[in-house]
């Protein structure tokens, strides 16, 4: 087998590419497959001519280039940061510091498909800038003179209102890669939930279209964020928000909304039925009519009326008699007959003898998702995420508006209530409260979640914050988890509980940047050359290099990383993941000895990596017979 020279590899990963239109939904216009849209996605790298036929759907200036940003691989890479997490090396949990749209393809290879759940509070676009600022929206002015709001001279034809398309299309662009990007990242039976207001919400959910399909779209929840509105508003109070939903594909199973209520009846009599009869056995029809005898014949009035097929007689708030009834029932008689059995209860409260049920549920029946969710009901408002915080942070502000850990437990309950260990992931972590939360599920659950968390950073203008000793959000971060973990550590539960979390840093590739020859430069030949012997940068570390294989080779950040023993003149450390059939055996010594050519051995489908220098042709050669080898 031929030995392979190890470059940074940014592509999507390919074993992902089951369906195409799970991959690229928004290739199909009315089911039919448009192959323009199809190259656009699929495409590496998009050239202007590339997008000349534009179709129906979400459109705002800045879209090309957002569609470019999301194509263009990170030149970057991540570094492990020791020292700052908890529990570092047992912990499943990972903290990413860096620009969210970098970091999602950096791990989009390694976290291709494995996300069941995404959570995700962008910034809500009121009108002031926000930080995540690419570069790829027009500038104000060329954008007003093109749609006609100022002429040649610069002077303003009517007001710049927020109806104006602008103010729309720079949070447009900001979001559309990065959802695009996050797509990868779910399970073919995953969902993701966003939170916004009213600002976007309508071109969310276009845009969501778009890139996850119409046909998964599963609705719009809407949130009591308030105790109380604000007084100060003299037009309409804001109490609630909206968490938009979409699945990943038709594979998703169910959002789990809690288990039936059995103490509550139910008519199952429905006026727009079918007319049939049921046969009530004697003495289990509980009521609420006088004792006497009740005559068969027909009681209510219109479509909902039903017949009583012979005399019935009540005494002490039970029907006595069994008895013939005609409607237009929701139940067959062998549905009735299995719920009699299964311990339901019949009763008839009033003389038009509409019957009832309290229903006998199945063990692992359950009831889908509610479209709102009462913030004030279940402790998860505004107010509780404020009030947390300012615990944590000696009574100073530090968030506007955090969300509340229980909003998210309650999404996390909806999603992966029937899986045990999934891996949910937010990047836009803000204070944490997603982190926080799947720890806080874990505990209270007995699951075993991970979660990857992802924040800018960015930093702090706050005085009263930075004398706390925080300089940048991803600081605010770490310490609410840190105070989190400390909370929940005095749960009985807590040391079954994966209460840690690792931490990396966006950061400069270790691999050289390579330019391209212009065909007459020599000396810029000579340069290419002499990067083609060492393709690393000359202030490389060997533990961010490994780092940066792990994401290259697509192994989660989370693998287990061990020394192998028995190497006496190297050190070699093997990777291992769940989500990864083989292993990395890794040497980074600028020599690999003979000894340790001689005693390795690989299983049928692992890897070494070394570096390109630190084995000779002959070495390659002989490491060729061992298995599949890599070289940097």
């Amino acid at each position: 087998m031929a030995i392979q020279k190890i470059q940074p590899s940014y592509k999507f990963n390919e074993e992902q590419l089951k369906q195409l239109r799970q991959i690229a939904p928004e290739a199909f216009k009315d089911n039919i497959l448009d192959f323009n849209t199809l190259y656009e996605t699929l495409s590496d790298s998009l050239e202007d001519d590339d997008f000349q036929t534009e179709h129906f759907g979400l459109m705002w200036p800045g879209k090309t280039d957002a569609k470019k940003m999301a194509a263009v691989p990170s030149r970057g890479s991540l570094i492990p940061v020791v020292g700052e997490g908890i529990k570092e090396a047992q912990t499943r949990n990972v903290f990413i510091e860096g620009e969210n749209l970098e970091v999602l393809k950096l791990v989009q290879k390694a976290y291709a498909g494995q996300s069941k759940m995404i959570y995700l509070d962008p910034p809500y676009n009121t009108g002031n800038d926000f930080i995540y600022d690419d570069d790829f929206t027009e500038s104000l002015e060329e954008y007003l003179r093109r749609t006609g709001q100022i002429d040649e001279q610069g002077k303003r034809i009517r007001t710049n209102t927020r109806a104006d398309g602008r103010f729309h299309s720079k949070w447009l662009s900001m979001m559309y890669p990065r959802l695009k990007v996050a797509r990868t990242l779910l399970k073919d039976d995953g969902v993701i939930f966003i939170s916004i207001d009213d600002n976007e919400l309508h071109n969310l959910l276009e845009l969501c279209n778009e890139i996850f399909g119409e046909e998964n779209f599963m609705g719009t929840i809407t949130w009591l964020k308030k105790r109380k509105g604000s007084f100060l508003s003299k037009e309409m109070i804001s109490v609630t928000e909206y968490i938009v939903v979409f699945k990943k594909s038709a594979d998703f199973g169910y959002l789990f909304g809690g288990k039936p209520d059995s103490s509550e009846s139910q008519p199952i009599i429905k006026r727009t039925n079918g007319v049939t009869s049921l046969n009530i056995p004697a003495g289990i029809v509980k009521t609420k009519l006088k004792d006497g005898v009740y005559k068969k014949g027909k009681y209510g009035v219109g479509s909902s009326s039903i017949e009583l097929d012979n005399d019935i007689k009540v005494k002490d708030s039970v029907i006595l008699d069994a008895f013939k009834i005609t409607g237009p029932f929701t139940w067959s008689q062998a549905y009735l007959d299995d719920q009699l059995s299964k311990g339901a209860t019949l009763i008839i409260n009033t003389t038009n003898f509409q019957l009832r049920a309290f229903k006998a549920h199945d063990e692992d029946a359950f009831k889908g998702l509610p479209s709102i969710i009462n913030g004030v009901e279940i402790s998860a408002t505004n107010e509780d995420a404020y009030e947390y915080l300012q615990k944590v942070f000696n009574n100073i502000k530090v968030f506007d508006y955090s969300k509340p850990v229980n909003l998210i437990k309650y999404l996390i309950n909806a999603a992966t209530y029937f899986d045990s260990s999934s891996l949910i992931i937010d990047f836009f972590a803000g204070s944490g409260t997603t982190c926080h939360a799947v720890m806080e599920y874990n505990l209270e659950n007995k699951t075993e979640h991970a979660f990857v968390g992802v924040q800018l950073d960015e930093l702090i203008d706050n005085k009263e914050i930075v004398d706390l000793g925080y300089s940048h959000v991803g600081q605010i971060t770490k310490a609410r988890l840190k105070y989190a973990i400390n909370e929940l550590s005095k749960h009985e539960n807590a040391t079954n509980t994966d209460l840690g979390f690792r931490v990396y840093k966006l950061w400069y590739s270790n691999f050289k940047k390579w330019k391209n020859y212009n065909g007459t430069d020599t000396k810029q030949l000579e340069t290419l050359f002499s990067q083609y012997e060492n393709s690393l940068v000359d202030d490389w570390k060997p533990e961010n290099l490994l780092t940066e294989i792990l994401l290259i080779e697509g192994f989660p950040l989370d693998s287990k990383i061990e020394t192998v023993e028995g190497f006496k003149k190297n050190k070699v450390q093997k990777v291992t993941s769940d989500f990864c059939e083989h292993a990395l055996y890794i040497c980074l010594d600028k020599k690999v000895e003979d000894e340790t050519i001689k005693s390795l051995s690989l299983g049928d489908n692992d890897i070494f990596i070394c570096l390109d220098n630190a084995v000779t042709d002959q070495d390659k050669a002989r490491l060729d017979d061992k298995g599949l080898i890599k070289t940097i």
